[in-house]
């Protein structure tokens, strides 16, 4: 209830840099709508004089913009540490961060590339490169970080996935896939061109990713499709599997491994 309320509480106050959590509403002119997002600043940056590099963390299916803080708080420790800046964007409950095909409702790519980062890039002290922004998120989340990453490489030099959900043709009536995509049999090119699998074979990037999954869950055979793909391409990526299924106490550990694995990368 606490948790709630501080989240209201920073919903209708204005931006803060000297705050260490903002509630930032961007407006979609696709959707017309005002979207949330979760800003978590390192502690002090309104002493720094340098620019900071910036994570963009997305939530699974069924979450919201709050979700990454309300089940690991601990993300505001990361972003002390690593002395970088984190935003959690809503993306809708089952969106899969994509502009949909049949949907003109749904259009979370071009939310999160037009309108979400240029908002916080002119609000907040960033480093403008891609050699200092990354994506990553969890299941659906994780989807979408591969997804915005490879069709945006500009955007971001390193890209990861917790769990993605990074083949959606293997399930064909899941996560409200079908309103967005339509009928998987009517339209298969919908449902292979938003697909992490299928489009990341045509490209050749020097962008770095980071991919992991648990032994128990339902996305391992897609991700190990993924692995081999990206590996046979030469495509940068380090790619774990560990004992786990599809919750958060597995996510709670891979997030530290991939704000660990960005950090390095930034420093460099």
């Amino acid at each position: 209830m606490i948790s709630r309320l501080l989240f209201l509480f920073l919903a209708f106050t204005s931006i803060q840099l000297s705050a260490k959590i903002d509630t930032l509403f961007v407006y979609s002119e696709e959707m017309n709508k005002e979207i949330p997002s979760l800003v978590i600043l390192p502690e002090g940056i309104e002493n720094q004089s340098d620019n900071l590099p910036i994570i963009y963390l997305l939530h699974g299916a069924g979450g919201n913009f709050d979700n990454w803080y309300r089940r690991f708080p601990e993300i505001q420790n990361l972003s002390n540490e690593y002395n970088c800046i984190v935003v959690c964007p809503d993306g809708g409950k089952t969106s899969w961060y994509i502009d949909s095909p049949i949907d003109p409702q749904m259009k979370y790519e071009s939310y999160v590339i037009n309108h979400l980062i240029p908002k916080v890039d002119s609000i907040y002290p960033t480093i403008k490169s891609s050699s200092s922004r990354a994506i990553t998120g969890l299941s659906m989340g994780g989807h979408g970080a591969l997804f915005l990453a490879i069709r945006h490489p500009d955007l971001f030099g390193y890209a990861g996935s917790m769990s993605g959900g990074v083949d959606l043709r293997p399930f064909k009536t899941n996560w409200g896939l079908p309103d967005i995509l339509g009928n998987a049999t009517e339209n298969p090119l919908h449902w292979e061109e938003h697909s992490v699998v299928a489009i990341v074979k045509e490209i050749q990037t020097d962008q770095k990713f980071i991919i992991d999954c648990g032994l128990d869950d339902f996305f391992l055979d897609v991700n190990r499709d993924l692995h081999r793909i990206m590996t046979d391409q030469g495509i940068s990526l380090q790619y774990s599997e560990r004992q786990g299924t599809h919750n958060w106490e597995y996510w709670r550990v891979s997030v530290l491994e991939h704000f660990l694995f960005f950090s390095s990368h930034f420093k460099k």
